[in-house]
């Protein structure tokens, strides 16, 4: 992959803050012109430096009106297991709607989860029935968000 320039940086800027610009307002904002921007987005995506396009929702537009933060400690792994409890558990969180997050983590606890359900009654289901009945798990702590301060997916460029 090449270096980011100015000029990639300004355009990734544009599209992580409107990922529906066109090429014209980024070209405008960037002082190049739209067919500049579209060779210089293509080469982006091309090496994934760009991800994906998605469209971000507000949780509670949808009705999941509760957030939890899960750090997860997996078991240990012993002979008589064919797979790694690790990997049985990043198989399973892929299929698990309410994660929308999973990070794999240092220190004391293995895995960090961001959950969002509709409220307690579906998060005490998903833990209850789902999380702790894993085989891999051995424990998990969770915190729930009271309020979100920051919320934001542009990484500083």
């Amino acid at each position: 992959m090449e270096t980011l320039d100015k000029l990639d940086r300004l355009i990734l800027s544009q599209l992580q803050a409107n990922g529906r610009a066109t090429y014209d307002q980024i070209g405008d904002s960037v002082s190049l012109s739209p067919s500049a921007v579209l060779r210089r987005v293509k080469r982006l995506e091309s090496e994934g430096v760009i991800d994906r396009y998605v469209t971000l929702l507000k949780p509670e537009a949808v009705g999941l009106g509760l957030m939890a933060h899960i750090t997860v400690r997996l078991e240990k792994m012993t002979d008589s297991h064919k797979l790694h409890p690790r990997d049985l558990f990043r198989a399973s969180v892929q299929t698990w709607s309410e994660v929308v997050e999973c990070d794999a983590l240092s220190g004391e606890m293995d895995y960090f989860l961001r959950v969002v359900v509709r409220d307690m009654s579906a998060y005490s289901n998903f833990v209850m029935n789902t999380l702790l009945k894993h085989p891999s798990v051995q424990d998990c702590k969770t915190s729930f968000v009271l309020d979100r301060v920051k919320a934001t997916t542009a990484l500083p460029l």
